[in-house]
């Protein structure tokens, strides 16, 4: 085996496991989540011969950066409706996607999150903008950074991930309860860069 794809797989099995210490709530998952991680970074200190003990290793405070998120418009064939899935938990409706999973470029991550969360297979337009959405967030959240595309559906399935519960289309001007994810006023920019043609960025 290539020792290139042999690092990059632990690395991609190591985050998925610091990821669902972070947000499972099942103990027996957080055990095996703990377990995948600990075996990973001894396998990774054997492939490096180095000892990964430093608290901060492979935690965002190595270097402190914006966490990155991806969002998909989708318009329906007269650009007056988008495309919104409803968060299971809030019953609140956001854009299609979600954090940027490590060595997905920016258009695979916001494919995946278009299939997971609205069961649409997309092929992505435009990218629309990159822009900061740290001002809109709460105090204790994290740092983001969005990266906006434009998407067209090519195909659609029913079935979708257990985090939405409802997937349609709602007219621009006639918006769902919106979530906390992104606020109205992120939005409104989205789709008026999106029809627009324009690219915004900050």
């Amino acid at each position: 085996m290539d020792s290139k794809y042999f690092y990059d797989f632990l690395i991609k099995v190591q985050s998925i496991a610091k990821i669902g210490l972070i947000y499972s709530k099942d103990p027996y998952a957080l055990t095996n989540y703990q377990e995948i991680n600990d075996l990973s970074t001894k396998m990774l200190e054997d492939f490096e011969n180095v000892k990964f003990d430093r608290p901060n290793y492979f935690e965002r405070d190595v270097y402190p950066t914006p966490n990155v998120s991806v969002r998909t418009i989708i318009f329906n064939d007269d650009r007056t409706e988008i495309l919104m899935v409803r968060e299971a938990v809030s019953h609140e409706y956001s854009l299609p996607g979600g954090w940027a999973d490590l060595y997905d470029s920016p258009s695979t991550a916001a494919k995946n999150e278009c299939l997971q969360e609205a069961g649409a297979e997309v092929e992505m337009v435009r990218l629309v903008g990159i822009t900061d959405r740290t001002p809109f967030k709460r105090n204790a959240s994290v740092p983001e950074y969005v990266i906006i595309f434009e998407g067209k559906i090519t195909k659609m399935h029913e079935d979708h991930e257990y985090e939405t519960d409802d997937v349609q289309f709602f007219r621009i001007d006639n918006l769902p309860t919106i979530s906390r994810k992104t606020s109205k006023e992120e939005l409104m920019r989205f789709i008026d860069a999106a029809r627009s043609g324009k690219t915004i960025f900050d």
